[in-house]
């Protein structure tokens, strides 16, 4: 009976954690777990070699695991609907990936140009899939470490831009409402979400002027 005691106050305790809402703190080291988690999914689907992250860098577990399979899940349709935009990003940039500067500087402009005309979670997975498609191009440059810069700038950027948004929706679970089963048919709240911030992206890739880089 004491055994079953201590399990039913270990559940209610998780359960308060995920009840209540998440400080800032904690959705912005969720974020960059998931950014961790998601470009190790790309770099693996690239068939490109790198070193496994930091071993104190917390991964994606429990109701966190679930978020970050609907957002890698999402931007597998992302990618889908538009490949060539996620692929080559310092390429289509034209910036060099040997400055942590160019590259801090790249991703923040982006990013600030998605978000431009408000926030969705279709804008949220496109910021995903930007970071992880420059991180595959620093990888296969010979630039392993600024991975790891690349996680910290999104986090930043979240701390700064989406942590009130996130904070009003719950926290990062909310992204699960996005999916509600596996029937293509059913997806179309999200697809029309995503294509919205489509133009914006663009836009970000395309007419973002980096002088001299």
């Amino acid at each position: 009976m004491e055994v079953l005691r201590r399990s039913s106050v270990f559940a209610a305790e998780v359960m308060e954690v995920f009840d209540r809402s998440p400080t800032d703190k904690e959705l912005v080291s969720q974020a960059k777990a998931l950014c961790r988690d998601y470009i190790n999914s790309r770099l693996v689907r690239a068939g490109v070699s790198w070193s496994k992250p930091e071993c104190n860098a917390p991964v994606p577990g429990g109701k966190l695991a679930e978020v970050s399979t609907i957002l890698l899940r999402l931007g597998d349709e992302l990618e889908y609907i538009r490949p060539n935009v996620y692929r080559n990003i310092a390429r289509q940039l034209n910036i060099s990936l040997h400055s942590e500067t160019v590259v801090t500087d790249a991703f923040l402009a982006v990013a600030a140009q998605i978000f431009t005309a408000g926030i969705t979670w279709g804008k949220v997975v496109s910021l995903y899939a930007v970071a992880a498609g420059l991180a595959v191009d620093c990888v296969r440059h010979a630039q392993p470490a600024m991975v790891h810069t690349i996680v910290d700038c999104l986090g930043e950027f979240v701390r700064k831009t989406l942590v009130t948004w996130l904070k009003r929706r719950g926290g990062w679970a909310d992204i699960t409402k996005c999916v509600v089963n596996t029937d293509p048919s059913l997806r179309s709240h999200w697809l029309v979400a995503a294509v919205c911030s489509f133009g914006h992206f663009l836009k970000a890739i395309f007419f973002v002027l980096l002088p001299e880089r």
